[in-house]
């Protein structure tokens, strides 16, 4: 007995140990990325955001993710050499740098005005004006979804310029204070944010049913979700989307943000999806699902230095899920 609680007593130190070492490093990483950010503020924007691109570009292939990335883009382009798939990791890193120094200058970056002819940084066709001018008027339930291309954040930005309240679900980093520093500095730019936790799907309902909109990321690898393919290659998504679209029986927007030179972006939403739909006329949720991978897909092949490569989206974890579509 004693010597079973004092294995107990050691395991309990260790796992408390571990835990403070955790919060330790966790703390370390925030300071230094904070005293990054607080060096590239001091810059012009143009002029930080080209440091982060070019120091990306040589620490990126010195981390362990880069391997992660060059696996996965030898799977997804099997025709492309060595140099060609080098070549996309590395502007895949400068990508994710850019997005990470724009928080610090979004409100500087975002420049657009409606109905001007003023140029700036941001574009936005005249389809897509229309689009966001049309959902932001009609009094029903909406959802837009995107991947991690360009710079994302820029989306729900734009869409409370052209008047649309939409409610954003989006996945904390696991570093609590990056987490919050994060999270206040959209939060001073964007609307309605909602951390993907237990109990989102029901929130995002909630917003759902008061006629509200919803802005969801869908190129996450999802334990236990349904089984899709992307780029060939089995993998799990996240269901939440079709589930609530064949709940409240509501219009699917595709958005996304093209990142172009000189620090400039292009903003685009398409035409509604039409949603494939079972015997019974609902939606279809795990067709629906592969068909948001597809239309990630297309926008990645269109320009793959601007995904997140380094992504375990193929990591496989627990059985897929089992959704019904006959409810």
């Amino acid at each position: 007995m004693a010597k079973r609680s004092l294995t107990k007593l050691r395991r309990d130190v260790g796992f408390g140990l571990g835990l403070r070492l955790r919060k330790l490093n966790y703390w370390l990483t925030a300071k230094v990325a904070m005293a990054i950010m607080a060096m590239l503020r001091r810059l012009p924007p143009d002029k930080a955001l080209a440091f982060a691109d070019g120091a990306a570009r040589r620490i990126g292939p010195l981390v362990g993710r880069h391997r992660v990335a060059l696996n996965n883009l030898r799977h997804a382009y099997p025709e492309k050499s060595e140099d060609e798939i080098r070549t996309i990791a590395l502007d895949m890193w400068g990508n994710m740098a850019r997005l990470a120094a724009e928080y610090i200058f979004l409100d500087q970056l975002f420049d657009y005005v409606p109905h001007t002819k003023t140029s700036g940084r941001i574009e936005v066709s005249d389809t897509s004006i229309e689009r966001f001018e049309r959902i932001a008027h009609e009094d029903k339930p909406h959802i837009l979804f995107t991947g991690h291309l360009g710079n994302f954040e820029l989306l729900p930005v734009a869409a409370a310029t052209f008047g649309m309240s939409i409610t954003a679900l989006f996945r904390p980093p696991n570093n609590p204070y990056l987490a919050n520093y994060i999270n206040s500095t959209r939060s001073a730019s964007m609307g309605g944010l909602l951390p993907s936790s237990t109990g989102a799907s029901f929130a995002l309902a909630s917003v759902l049913e008061k006629s509200g909109n919803i802005g969801v990321l869908v190129d996450q690898k999802f334990t236990r979700g349904v089984e899709t393919t992307f780029f060939g290659r089995k993998c799990q998504s996240n269901p939440v989307l079709g589930m609530l679209a064949r709940q409240f029986d509501c219009d699917v927007y595709p958005a996304r943000c093209v990142r172009l030179p000189d620090n400039r972006f292009r903003l685009e939403i398409e035409e509604k999806l039409v949603l494939p739909r079972g015997p019974r006329g609902n939606v279809d949720v795990v067709n629906t699902t592969q068909l948001l991978c597809d239309v990630v897909e297309r926008w990645v092949r269109e320009d793959p230095g601007q995904w997140m490569w380094f992504h375990k989206r193929w990591q496989i974890n627990g059985r897929p899920r089992n959704v019904s579509s006959r409810h």
